[in-house]
């Protein structure tokens, strides 16, 4: 006979006659579909940092912000994701109600540094393609700080649930857990709703006013681009295209998770089928393997380094390789085209 562990907000996550959530083959389907997200995420993640590490031409400052991007979402994947896989495959959270707090704790911790590194991302492409601030310059020391303040925004705003502000609860199905969203406590709804405004609404912010910017910029690249054939617009044209699909991918990622998120904690009393709060939380995991599938797709430098190691293969340097890796200037920042 399995365990069953529920703990205060477990009714949101039964059936309406107390029956368990999913049945068994649910349960399996759910482990399967997450272990095919998992999988490639620690894999191609691993990548980025290990490829990123080992050649000194991808140390740049947008591949800064890419690669601590790449070790929040491994450790998404590592904490979130192989959980929810032997979680699901048992049927049942297992960890109890420590090991709940910690998975919370942690997937949260790296999910918000992820989504903070977006708004870094976005942020520095605006800087360097659409220089609102004239010749000021998004150098290594500006990523490093970045990255740095990333971590540490999202620390500040994850720790509280430890020390009684918010708590870390079951979530959809209930073999994954995350800040307790049902709780209708009041200490508990200020801490979601300070959350949600400083951990979603500020980086949504930032985001959506970057991708704004850089889509008209990118329009008038693409015919500076046409107008007068330079490697630079063309360069520019396609690193800034590259974010923006990563900036678009990690939102359409996130926001129903979040959308569902507000609209339990502005009607507790709603009824959510399970199985339909499972999808957003699982759809906002999955993002962890997207971003290096796009990045390792659209930057032919770093795919020249990334795939022969994926493949276990010599790098073999040849004319368009070298091609490949030619940087173009702009103003003082350098910035190689995908």
């Amino acid at each position: 006979m399995q365990p069953s562990i529920f703990f205060s907000n477990a009714s949101s996550y039964v059936g309406p006659h107390g029956e368990p959530p999913l049945s068994r083959t649910g349960f399996i389907i759910l482990a399967v579909i997450m272990a095919l997200f998992t999988g490639p995420a620690i894999i191609l993640n691993s990548t980025v940092i290990i490829v990123s590490l080992m050649h000194k031409q991808l140390r740049q400052p947008l591949n800064y912000a890419l690669v601590n991007m790449a070790v929040a979402d491994l450790g998404t994947a590592m904490t979130g994701g192989v959980l929810s896989v032997v979680n699901n495959a048992q049927g049942y959270f297992s960890l109890g109600r420590t090991g709940c707090v910690m998975e919370g704790f942690a997937v949260s911790l790296f999910g918000i540094t992820s989504l903070c590194t977006v708004a870094l991302i976005a942020v520095e492409r605006m800087f360097v393609v659409c220089k609102p601030l004239g010749q000021i310059t998004f150098q290594k020391k500006h990523a490093v700080g970045g990255i740095a303040s990333s971590w540490l925004w999202s620390l500040c705003w994850n720790l509280p649930p430890l020390f009684g502000w918010g708590r870390y609860e079951l979530e959809g199905v209930g073999t994954s857990c995350a800040p307790d969203w049902h709780n209708k406590d009041p200490k508990n709804v200020s801490y979601i709703l300070a959350y949600f405004a400083v951990c979603f609404a500020v980086p949504f912010a930032l985001i959506l006013a970057s991708y704004t910017k850089l889509i008209w910029t990118l329009h008038q690249v693409s015919k500076m681009a046409f107008l007068e054939g330079g490697a630079v617009a063309k360069g520019e044209m396609k690193v800034a295209s590259m974010v923006v699909l990563m900036v678009m991918t990690f939102l359409i990622s996130w926001l129903p998770y979040a959308s569902l998120a507000m609209l339990v904690v502005y009607n507790p009393d709603v009824r959510i089928h399970p199985l339909v709060g499972t999808v957003p939380v699982y759809l906002a995991k999955s993002s962890t393997a997207f971003n290096p599938i796009i990045y390792i797709y659209l930057n032919k430098q770093f795919r020249k380094y990334a795939v022969p190691f994926l493949l276990c293969k010599e790098l073999l340097e040849d004319d368009e390789a070298s091609e490949a890796t030619m940087t173009v200037e702009i103003s003082t920042n350098k910035v190689t085209p995908a």
